[in-house]
């Protein structure tokens, strides 16, 4: 049967342009629409599906961890923002404000929450009174709102979901031993259930987070070359403390400031498995969060008995996988179109031969391939299937990534590679800002991170040719 190919011409080819074939799949695919808020979206169903399954997987991870969750308020007023000096600074262009409770104006106006660190620390000052109080293992749901000028759907919104930890440490060890304990989970989340490999490292100290002592990070690489934070995590040492007086008696039974830390991800994540896995034919979903893991396909389900078997193979997978049997009376060439762009991982097609051959023909979303499966084996080998395509597809992902990986030793190749082929550039720096700096005004490209594991490309700096300090993942970002 002839594919129906309309629902795929409608996606514009990322060869052709880029941010509108991005767009075009979060649009066809249902995954959000635009609200006449500017700059906010409506998660539709099957893109807050995808949400719940990362949330329910990442949730699951953090309370192996000891966390737990907790729910602060919206507002933070403008007082309790000023207490951290760097901190405000860093979000000031991008707070909304409350100025207005129905027709009275506020005695002081209220910040929409960017980030809720001085929520936290507020509420620390007031719990944590001993060393027996600590360590304070808290994690938030939530939505934030940070006045973004220019917006994209999932990658950069007004308002956007997400998850913040802060906790709260006696000491600076145990505050960076959990810095990077959280920066691990989200690297192991990002390779194990998104399928997207990821570069662990530290922010040079003009890109980290506003008031933070240190600031870590997961890098990822999309179709498109630009590379993506997919996620953080803040050692804030005992800065925050201090402004916030957040003090407790210690064992030696003196007064002592706890040692904090922040991390998060967002929304945005959908935003990376759109562009890391994604093709010209739609969404390609990891197993692991697709909220249809199977969809059934009957052919010539009118003839007898097709529906019915149909039927069956559901009842038989329904609690193994997340399986779905579509048997509206559209042309089953659409149905394959349709759920090609949804990014399926994997679809049952079953008809009259099929049944005689006592087989159904799966198609996996990922490479096309196709396989003849025995339905005697169907709970054994689909689970397999998927298991495989997860697989398969962080190693396609990481082969991407390493090709679009390139070394350069002079600010020439530098600015060659930037123009010519787009990717993550290692390349050595001095340590010095001002290299940094320059290097964004003539390339575009900013210091994504310095990896944890370095090596030694020169001696020398790609900027100003002196002596080298490390090693820099450098790209230009979304």
């Amino acid at each position: 049967m002839t594919k129906d190919r309309k629902l795929v011409e409608e996606i514009t080819s990322m060869e052709e342009d880029f941010a509108k074939w991005y767009t075009d799949i979060v649009k066809k695919a249902e995954l959000a629409d635009y609200s006449s808020v500017r700059g906010c979206m409506i998660v539709r169903p099957y893109g807050y599906a995808i949400w719940e399954l990362i949330q329910k997987n990442l949730d699951q991870m953090f309370k192996q961890t000891g966390h737990e969750n907790v729910y602060m308020p919206m507002f933070i007023p403008e007082s309790l923002l000023q207490k951290e000096k760097d901190h405000v600074e860093g979000f000031a262009p991008e707070v909304a404000w409350v100025t207005h409770g129905g027709s009275e104006e506020l005695t002081e106006r209220l910040c929409v929450r960017p980030t809720s660190e001085t929520l936290f620390c507020e509420h620390y000052a007031n719990i944590i009174h001993s060393y027996r109080d600590l360590p304070k293992l808290y994690n938030q749901w939530c939505s934030v709102v940070r006045w973004e000028k220019t917006t994209r759907p999932f990658l950069r919104t007004l308002e956007f979901l997400w998850q913040e930890g802060h906790t709260a440490h006696e000491t600076a060890e145990e505050a960076q031993e959990e810095t990077l304990r959280m920066l691990d989970v989200y690297a192991e989340f990002c390779e194990k259930i998104l399928a997207i490999p990821v570069i662990k490292g530290q922010k040079t100290e003009r890109e980290k987070f506003a008031g933070a002592k240190a600031t870590y990070a997961i890098e990822s690489l999309m179709h498109d070359g630009k590379a993506l934070q997919t996620g953080t995590s803040h050692n804030f040492g005992d800065g925050f403390a201090r402004a916030f007086n957040i003090q407790y008696t210690g064992r030696n039974n003196k007064l002592q400031y706890v040692h904090q830390t922040s991390w998060g991800v967002s929304t945005r994540l959908i935003g990376a498995v759109i562009m890391v896995h994604g093709d010209n034919d739609g969404l390609v979903l990891p197993p692991e969060i697709a909220p249809i893991q199977v969809i059934i396909v009957p052919v010539r389900q009118e003839a007898e008995g097709v529906l019915d078997k149909a039927h069956e193979i559901k009842n038989r997978l329904k609690n193994i996988v997340r399986v779905k049997l579509d048997d509206s009376d559209k042309m089953p060439g659409w149905k394959f179109s349709e759920y090609e762009m949804r990014g399926v991982p994997l679809r049952l097609e079953l008809g009259p031969k099929d049944i005689e051959k006592n087989q159904c023909v799966a198609v996996r979303r990922d490479n096309r391939n196709k396989l003849f499966i025995p339905l005697d084996e169907i709970e054994r080998r689909i689970p397999e299937l998927l298991d495989e395509i997860q697989a398969d597809m962080l190693e396609k992902a990481r082969d991407m990534r390493d090709k679009k990986t390139y070394i350069c030793r002079t600010i020439d190749e530098f600015i060659t590679t930037c123009e010519e082929t787009p990717g993550f550039i290692k390349a050595m720096w001095c340590g010095n800002e001002a290299c940094e700096e320059e290097i964004k005004e003539k390339t575009g490209a900013t210091a994504r991170c310095i990896p944890f594991e370095q090596e030694k490309l020169s001696d020398y700096c790609v900027c100003c040719g002196e002596e080298a300090q490390k090693l820099v993942y450098w790209g230009k970002a979304y």
